[in-house]
């Protein structure tokens, strides 16, 4: 493993242009354009594609084209989840779905960072931090998830919202910056 791969794994400062790490995005590319080249008939490939790219695909999740990734490996997704259309991940750092998510369509999920000095920026170096989104949470239509950011299980975030920080379990937050407008029943209450 080449030393800005290893670096970005550990989610330290690194250099994207690494041979490596440039032959894994060109790979999840190919992946991607067979992927989102699929029809609604083609669930069995789209399967077979998703799980040739994604770190753990669940059983039963359905993804549908157009997906955009960085490297795929980095992003696990639990069973039963449903991710819609124009769905952006940039999984530099590792991105963990869990079970019976709800994405909506034009979601951004970002684990990318860069440095505040703008020396550092110009010469390339960036990090990234993890993102895990919790089992049964909905995310609604065009959703911004930003770097570093858990959202806890049985949550709820409005349409359009940008999630700058974590957020609790069983909620319902909206907005930019999202604020939590109300705490949902526990299940079954």
């Amino acid at each position: 493993m080449s030393e800005q791969k290893d670096r970005m794994l550990r989610g330290e400062l690194y250099i994207a242009d690494d041979p490596e790490l440039v032959a894994d995005a060109v790979r999840c590319d190919a992946l991607l354009a067979r992927f989102n080249a699929t029809r609604a008939t083609d669930a069995d490939e789209r399967r077979q594609i998703l799980a040739q790219l994604l770190g753990e695909l669940g059983e039963g999740t359905v993804v549908r084209p157009p997906l955009f990734m960085d490297y795929g490996y980095q992003t696990t997704i639990g069973p039963g989840t449903f991710i819609n259309a124009n769905c952006v991940i940039l999984d530099v750092a590792r991105v963990r779905i869990g079970a019976t998510v709800q994405i909506g369509p034009n979601v951004q999920i970002l684990t990318p960072t860069h440095p505040l000095d703008p020396e550092q920026r110009r010469t390339g170096w960036e990090a990234a931090e993890p993102i895990t989104i919790e089992d049964n949470v909905w995310l609604g239509g065009g959703v911004i998830v930003l770097p570093g950011v858990t959202i806890g299980r049985d949550t709820v975030v409005g349409a359009g919202a940008v999630v700058t920080k974590d957020l609790p379990t069983a909620v319902v937050a909206v907005g930019n910056p999202a604020r939590v407008i109300r705490r949902l029943p526990a299940p079954g209450a």
